[in-house]
């Protein structure tokens, strides 16, 4: 149907006859001359119709052929690649007519909302962007490949209808027709599947694989999802596993986006990160760590502090650049959002000529001047304080970093700065006194901490690790258990009996008693890594049908209910909602 594609002709096609087909992107009708942007997926190139009644007729998003010669511009477009030329048309045939749009297909899309949007989404992914983004998309997957292929890994497909596990969402289940009464899951991850695919001898596994959980969304959540997994036998430090995966981003940063990542990344372990910049997922394209500067006030007059300092606390001191500007009421704001955000209170001081504090008459000069040693704060730069317990206050002026550095602009947007994240607790505390994984259940501990999993659970650490760009997890991971007796004595602190061990997955369990190798891996949110690639603030960017904030499809009208004779077959009955699907 086409000699060539519209957005490839160049001034080398000049004199050459050409057939062309695509959308109707823009036109212009001046009587005996109508102008066309004719639009493929290689890109637009203006098309010039002389003195033909049917060019008057044509009307945005139209699917056209036309034929014609290509000829040199009269005002070349430098803002199109192929802005040099246009067609000068001899013949037009329309494919398909379009109705009136519910919105043009242009990247402004401002005034549109997602509801729309997402409705007629056959157009919106029509438009110049989302082409991109799904090209990049692309790109991505296939760059990931080549590298994996060429590491020797093997890419193997696990199911989908599976049974459910604990993994630490809620699974979407599917009744089973021919069992009634029992349910498939969903997979929120391939993670026992790709263990046991180790175990099987398949000592490098990957894949690029939906997965499915039942969560409230956000802009950078979804109930599917892709992700990049991977797993390595054979590893039980993940220092291999390490060097891989800072090569593979490279290597996709480089094909996928013509972007040099530095490497080796920087590595904090959790503790570190928590108390250097109150997140598990620190941004490190700014400075502004939180500093302590406990031991100054320990003994310094202000019982504020000397009292939380006592109860185990710690005062936190973070300096922002340039922030001696801010007035007595942003000051009121920025101690009001503090405390919104978990911290006990907030205290400053500003470095001019002089140290200026509401702290100068509770504490010597030589505290507060020692605060501005510790911090590094220059002149024209504030220091905010702030005392309590690590666990509320690490977090609560993290965030605080965080939003600060991006409402001051201090955040260097044109950069990429990685790092690795290790060494997480093995378990949180739960309701009711109750243990929950930091991770999952099949996260190895540290050797050195087993004997803790009987004293001190709470302190024993993780063989596990994430992967943080810009402060946004990208990747998570961790060395696995490996032998049957060490995953169900951690079972068991979980509250997971022997009994129901072996009901729920005594499948996996039985793979580790016939000659497991230690064993590590990682996964990486897909649609994460290219929504920060394509410098999108929503996944619902470079997803091509994605879900709203509420998990509806309006493209589709899913969820939706369904007839009676479907429930019946499946042993099923609704309660509280209706059970017939509704004319769409």
């Amino acid at each position: 149907m086409r000699s060539d594609r519209c957005g490839e002709l160049t001034a080398q096609d000049v004199g050459r006859r050409v057939r062309l087909a695509g959308w109707v992107h823009r036109l212009r009708d001046l009587g005996g001359i109508t102008f066309v942007d004719l639009r493929d997926a290689s890109g637009i190139v203006q098309v010039l119709f002389r003195d033909l009644d049917q060019a008057h007729q044509l009307s945005r998003e139209d699917v056209v052929q036309v034929e014609g010669t290509v000829a040199r511009r009269e005002a070349p477009n430098p803002e199109l690649p192929t802005g040099e030329v246009e067609v000068e048309a001899e013949g037009l045939r329309v494919l398909a007519q379009a109705a009136p749009l519910p919105f043009a297909v242009d990247d402004d899309v401002s005034g549109t909302g997602e509801e729309t949007r997402l409705k007629y989404r056959f157009i919106d992914l029509r438009r110049p962007r989302m082409q991109r983004n799904l090209a990049l998309r692309h790109r991505l997957c296939m760059s990931v490949r080549s590298f994996l292929d060429r590491q020797g890994f093997v890419e193997v497909e696990t199911p989908v209808l599976t049974r459910s596990t604990p993994e630490g969402a809620r699974d979407f289940l599917v009744p089973c027709r021919l069992v009634p009464g029992t349910f498939y899951a969903l997979p929120q991850s391939p993670q026992l599947f790709k263990q046991i695919l180790i175990a099987s001898g398949v000592e490098r596994y990957f894949q690029i694989v939906r997965c499915f959980r039942d969560e409230d969304l956000r802009a950078d959540r979804q109930p599917e999802f892709t992700q990049l997994d991977l797993e390595m036998g054979f590893l039980d430090t993940p220092e291999p596993l390490f060097a891989l995966l800072e090569e593979l981003m490279a290597h996709v940063f480089r094909e996928a986006a013509k972007i040099e990542l530095p490497t080796p990344f920087p590595r904090l372990t959790y503790a570190e990160a928590m108390a250097s910049y109150g997140s598990d997922k620190p941004d490190l394209r700014f400075g502004m760590k939180l500093v302590d500067v406990s031991d100054l006030f320990a003994d310094a007059g202000f019982r504020v502090f000397a009292r939380a300092i006592a109860d185990g606390g710690r005062v936190c001191a973070l300096c922002v650049p340039g922030g001696g500007d801010f007035s007595r009421g942003e000051l009121n704001r920025v101690e009001e959002e503090a405390v919104a955000l978990g911290a006990p209170g907030l205290s400053w001081l500003k470095r001019a000529e002089e140290i200026t504090s509401p702290l100068a008459k509770f504490v010597g000069e030589g505290v507060l001047q020692g605060v501005v040693e510790r911090t590094g704060a220059q002149e024209g730069d504030l220091v905010l304080l702030s005392a309590g317990p690590p666990a509320a206050l690490n977090p609560a002026v993290g965030e605080l970093r965080r939003r600060l550095a991006h409402e001051r602009g201090l955040v260097d947007t044109g950069a990429w700065a990685p790092a690795w994240i290790t060494d997480f607790p093995l378990f949180k505390a739960g309701e009711g006194g109750r243990l929950d994984s930091e991770h999952h259940p099949f996260t190895a501990p540290h050797e050195e901490d087993l004997p803790l999993l009987e004293e001190d659970p709470l302190r024993a650490r993780a063989k596990c690790y994430d992967l943080v760009l810009n402060g946004v997890e990208l990747a998570s991971g961790s060395i696995r258990i490996h032998r049957r007796d060490v995953q169900q004595q951690i079972l068991s602190l979980l509250g997971i009996d022997q009994e129901e061990a072996e009901r729920r997955f005594g499948f996996f369990l039985r793979a580790l008693e016939y000659g497991a190798p230690p064993h590590g891996g990682i996964a990486f949110g897909l649609d994460r890594w290219v929504m920060m690639l394509a410098g999108e603030r929503t996944l619902r960017e470079v997803i091509a049908f994605p879900k709203t904030a509420g998990g509806s499809c309006p493209l589709t009208g899913a969820p939706a209910p369904v007839d009676e004779a479907q429930l019946t077959e499946l042993g099923l009955t609704v309660e509280g909602g209706a059970s017939t699907n509704p004319d769409p």
